[in-house]
C-alpha cells in the first residue's frame, strides 16, 4: 500500500468517525426520552384507556386515550422532546375540561414505546396516532385537532400536511432545528451537519386550516422570535397568543389565560 493511498484511507476513516460522532451528538442533544411512567390520568381523577398503536413500519407505541363523555371532538397531543406522556397531565386536564377526547402518545423510544426516535419515525408515529383516533367510534373524524408543544409543534405541522384535520394548535415551537443550532452553537456549520431538520417554517405556510400559535415572550429554550416567524409565515386563518413565563411553566400561570385562549379558538 503506497503512501498516498494510506493518506486517503486515513482521511476517509477520520471523516467517517467525525460523521458518526456528529450524528450521535445531534441525537443526544435533541431527544431526551424517559422510560419510567411516573403517573397516569387516573392519578388526577380522569378515566383513561391505555392503548397500543402500531406504526406503518411496525413500531409499537404506547399512549393514553382520555375520553370526554358526550363529546365527539378529538385532539391529538404531541409532546416535547423530553420525558414522556406521564409529564403532561396538566395539559391533559385542560383538554378534558374543554370537552375534548384526548389521545396522547409517546414517540418511539419514549416511555413504553418501542424503537428509537428520529424525524422520519416521529412523523410515522403521528400518522399512526391520527389514524387510530379517527377510527374510534367516539370520534367525529372531521372534528379532529392536532396540538403540538415544542418539538411536538413540528410533528403536528407535518401531520397537518399529510392528514385532514380541522385545526392545529402550535405551542412554543421552533422554526427548524437548523435555526436552533445556529443560535445555540453558532460555531458549527449547522446546515451541513444537522440531519433531523424539523423545518416547520417551510411547511406552515401551506396549511389552510385554522391555526393558533402560542408562545411565551420569556421562553428560555425556544426564543419567542421562532413563534413570531412561524405566525408570520402562516396563511390565514391564524391567531397568536403571547404569554409570559418559562418554556415549561408559562401555560400553568393563571395570568396567561391559557385555557380561555384555547376555549375561544375551539369555539
Amino acid at each position: 500500500m503506497t503512501g498516498p493511498v494510506k493518506i486517503i484511507i486515513g482521511i476517509l476513516i477520520a471523516v467517517t468517525a467525525l460523521r458518526i460522532f456528529l450524528l450521535l451528538f445531534e441525537r443526544a442533544n435533541l431527544y431526551f426520552p424517559m422510560g419510567r411512567i411516573e403517573a397516569t390520568p387516573g392519578d388526577i381523577g380522569l378515566a383513561y384507556e391505555d392503548v397500543t398503536i402500531t406504526t406503518a413500519d411496525g413500531i409499537a407505541l404506547n399512549g393514553w386515550f382520555v375520553p370526554s363523555p358526550g363529546s365527539r371532538r378529538g385532539i391529538l397531543f404531541f409532546h416535547g422532546n423530553a420525558g414522556n406522556i406521564s409529564h403532561r397531565l396538566d395539559t391533559i386536564r385542560v383538554f378534558h375540561e374543554l370537552g375534548l377526547n384526548t389521545l396522547i402518545i409517546d414517540y418511539r423510544g419514549y416511555g413504553r414505546s418501542k424503537g428509537r426516535p428520529s424525524e422520519k419515525g416521529l412523523y410515522l408515529d403521528a400518522e399512526a396516532a391520527c389514524d387510530y383516533l379517527a377510527g374510534r367510534t367516539e370520534i367525529d373524524p372531521a372534528s379532529m385537532i392536532a396540538f403540538g408543544r415544542s418539538l411536538g409543534g413540528a410533528v403536528a405541522v407535518e401531520l397537518a400536511g399529510r392528514r385532514d384535520l380541522s385545526a392545529i394548535i402550535i405551542d412554543s415551537a421552533f422554526t427548524s432545528t437548523i435555526n436552533m443550532s445556529r443560535e445555540l452553537l453558532p460555531f458549527l456549520p449547522a446546515r451541513l451537519i444537522v440531519t433531523q431538520k424539523y423545518d416547520t417554517l417551510a411547511k406552515v405556510g401551506s396549511l389552510s386550516i385554522p391555526k393558533l400559535f402560542i408562545h411565551s415572550q420569556d421562553d428560555e429554550i425556544v426564543p419567542f422570535s421562532h413563534g413570531e416567524r412561524l405566525f408570520e409565515a402562516a396563511s390565514e386563518p391564524k391567531s397568536m397568543h403571547a404569554m409570559r413565563g418559562r418554556h415549561n411553566e408559562a401555560f400553568l400561570l393563571p395570568e396567561n389565560n391559557y385555557r380561555q385562549t384555547l376555549e375561544a379558538f375551539l369555539n
